[in-house]
């Protein structure tokens, strides 16, 4: 029997998250939206670019009707309002808090053996919801942005440095937002130090646009927020899941004293497995480094407080 994946939510970041995964034939896939028409016309069209795309994946699209993620082996979350300009991924909170509980509620009624991957915004707030409304065991609650900023970082030492982009290694932990931590002195090009390549100034600058990489996209698009990165690094969480890679990948878990850090979802390397979240990794941090992970800890759990303020 094949795979499934249900992607909740068919706008861009959703419908990208279908495309890539039936593309590279993972599984077959579920597309759930509330809008009538939206995720059944997407489904038809990827499925009919299939024969192009040399994949039999099956790929079907229906509205508010949850019977058909019975039984997915993963659910990606992306429904939510996108970011706009002005918007911080905070301004989010109480609207995509009440669709997260809705969906979630939904989602461990009919798949209850399922692992979710949430996307929506502000993510590490959003994990959660869904790990609360879900009763899930917290491995099987896994936040998609680690992987996301890294990419980030990497294409833009990629780009400083005019190498390719496979030889780039980096980790970003922390929150997603402006308070994650890139760092530095875990990454490099080819094994060779990022800090032997580049100068502190250049680094810091690498690092600060990596910070603002989400904004920087809602600044030039105006109209919505990114969504090709995005489902990209959803994707590769999805892949070691559902091939037992054991791949370690900066992901949002909830901590219970890891990093000092007890009973929050924030972005730590994770060994991603069958089961989710198979090992929380404890790298060793300088005290510079600790004290920016402590203060994107305290960014997140400002919202957390704030959700329980919502109800």
């Amino acid at each position: 029997m094949r795979k499934k994946v249900t992607v909740v939510g068919s706008g861009n970041v959703g419908a990208t998250v279908a495309m890539r995964v039936a593309e590279k034939e993972l599984a077959d896939v579920v597309l759930i939206d509330i809008l009538e028409g939206v995720p059944a016309g997407k489904a038809l069209d990827l499925a009919e670019s299939a024969p192009i795309e040399c994949h039999d994946s099956e790929i079907i699209g229906v509205t508010n009707d949850y019977s058909y993620a019975r039984d997915s082996d993963i659910v990606v979350i992306t429904a939510g309002i996108p970011r706009k300009p002005g918007m911080s991924r905070d301004d989010l909170l109480s609207t995509n808090a009440g669709i997260m509980k809705s969906v979630v509620t939904e989602l461990a009624t009919v798949a209850p053996e399922t692992i979710l991957i949430i996307v929506s915004n502000p993510l590490d707030a959003m994990c959660h919801v869904a790990f609360e409304t879900s009763g899930f065991d917290k491995k099987r609650v896994i936040g998609m942005a680690g992987v996301l900023d890294s990419a980030r970082f990497r294409t833009f030492i990629a780009r400083e440095l005019n190498v390719s982009v496979e030889n780039t290694h980096a980790f970003v932990l922390g929150a997603h937002g402006d308070t994650m931590v890139p760092l530095p002195r875990y990454s490099n090009v080819a094994g060779i130090p990022l800090t032997e390549l580049l100068s502190r100034e250049r680094i810091e600058a690498l690092v600060e646009r990596t910070r603002k990489g989400g904004g920087e996209i809602v600044s030039l698009l105006k109209t919505g927020s990114a969504y090709y990165a995005p489902a990209s690094a959803a994707t590769e969480m999805a892949e070691a899941i559902l091939k037992d890679k054991k791949k370690i990948l900066p992901c949002v878990t909830y901590l219970e004293g890891e990093y000092g850090i007890h009973n929050l979802f924030i972005g730590v390397p994770v060994k991603l497995g069958a089961t989710g979240v198979e090992e929380i990794i404890e790298i060793t941090l300088t005290d510079e480094e600790r004290d920016a992970l402590q203060k994107s800890a305290q960014a997140v759990q400002g919202l957390v407080d704030a959700l329980k303020t919502l109800g």
